[in-house]
């Protein structure tokens, strides 16, 4: 049950491909951020890149004890282990397996037990209705299609399995100079209309960005319902190693936005 399993299929999709190539490459500098993840505890969980506290934004639910969950894009397994220590029984699939090298260090050194597996969450080997649950920070919620990451979400949840991600807000989308180290500006730098596949000016990867209405628009038609959209200000005297967010931005502006959706039927 806990060995790393490959499950991609033999062709990737080029975007799967790019982004399988660019997270291997940076998963060395997301060792560190991980660890520290693994020591938070029930209660202490936090979220996003200023930390937003579990005890505000509830992106776990509270009743997890005995529910199938799945993580799309696990990247390390952080959010996997805070399931497992909740009671759940956690699935964490990622593209990279460099990533996945680190979450299945981690697993054992922390003595939790969950599969992880290699591959796409646009592409998942379970059958339907296999979770009560599904999530995703800055994993398949940034990184895959929605087109074809939200079917497959809906296809593995079971009538009134739950959906909560996290990503970047629109308003970062729109004000985000083409080098992806800058930090955000003070003005548009992009229209709205048309936005969904992003590369950044010097990064390999591929990146999905969608309006609300847009995301709305995909929920209803894979049979969600929405329960609540936050866009959560950072917390005064937050601090991040994201010099791309700074402080004062991030307290006028949502740097981050939360979906929590339930499946109807």
């Amino acid at each position: 049950m806990g060995d790393l399993r490959d499950v991609s299929p033999a062709t990737l999709p080029e975007h799967v491909a790019a982004n399988r190539e660019s997270w291997d490459a940076d998963a060395p500098n997301m060792v560190a951020a991980g660890e520290r993840s693994w020591l938070q505890q029930p209660g202490e969980e936090t979220w996003g890149i200023y930390g937003f506290p579990e005890s505000e934004v509830h992106l776990l639910p509270d009743d997890l004890e005995g529910l199938d969950a799945i993580e799309l894009g696990c990247g390390t397994g952080y959010v996997s282990a805070w399931l497992a220590r909740r009671g759940a029984r956690p699935v964490g699939i990622d593209n990279s397996r460099r990533q996945l090298e680190t979450a299945s260090r981690l697993r054992r050194e922390h003595g939790l037990e969950f599969p992880l597996l290699l591959g796409s969450a646009e592409e998942v080997p379970y059958p339907d209705a296999s979770f009560d649950f599904a999530i995703s920070e800055y994993g398949a919620v940034l990184w895959a299609d929605p087109d074809r990451w939200l079917p497959e979400a809906a296809r593995l949840l079971r009538p009134g399995g739950r959906l909560h991600v996290l990503t970047n807000s629109v308003l970062v989308f729109l004000t985000a100079p083409s080098d992806p180290d800058a930090p955000l500006e003070e003005r548009l730098q992009r229209p709205q209309f048309g936005m969904k596949r992003v590369t950044w000016e010097g990064d390999q990867g591929v990146e999905f960005h969608l309006s609300h209405s847009d995301w709305i628009g995909r929920f209803r038609a894979n049979g969600f319902e929405i329960v609540d959209l936050l866009e959560p200000q950072v917390p005064e005297g937050a601090t991040t190693t994201y010099e791309w967010a700074p402080y004062e931005w991030a307290r006028r502006w949502p740097v981050e936005e939360i979906w929590k959706v339930r499946k109807t039927g």
